[in-house]
């Protein structure tokens, strides 16, 4: 059996390429529409550089303390760095709490 190797074309080919084309070389967005606010993403990597893996548990946890206390708007700042880690989570959380209907948008 032969083996043969197919080297990539040089990386000068293949921008000069793109760039003849009018493709544009951007990160996508995947995270909907709405602008995360520079505060709560600071927050939210600060927390996952604590918490790891179970970061988004873990700011539930501190939503429905700060919820349970009455502490409304330290809620919705630990909802908010959930639902950057999980949205599926932050928004059944949501709709437990506050009594609306469980959704994937938020």
């Amino acid at each position: 059996m032969t083996i043969r190797f197919a080297a990539p074309r040089p990386a000068a080919i293949r921008s000069s390429t793109a760039m003849g084309l009018g493709l544009r070389r951007k990160a996508a967005n995947d995270n909907g529409d709405a602008p995360t606010p520079d505060h709560v993403l600071r927050d939210a990597l600060k927390h996952f550089a604590v918490h790891g893996l179970g970061a988004a548990q873990q700011a539930r946890l501190e939503a429905e303390r700060a919820w349970q206390e009455g502490r409304h708007e330290e809620y919705r700042h630990w909802l908010e760095i959930c639902r950057r880690f999980d949205r599926r989570m932050a928004c059944g959380l949501a709709a437990r709490l506050e009594g609306r209907p469980s959704t994937n948008l938020g």
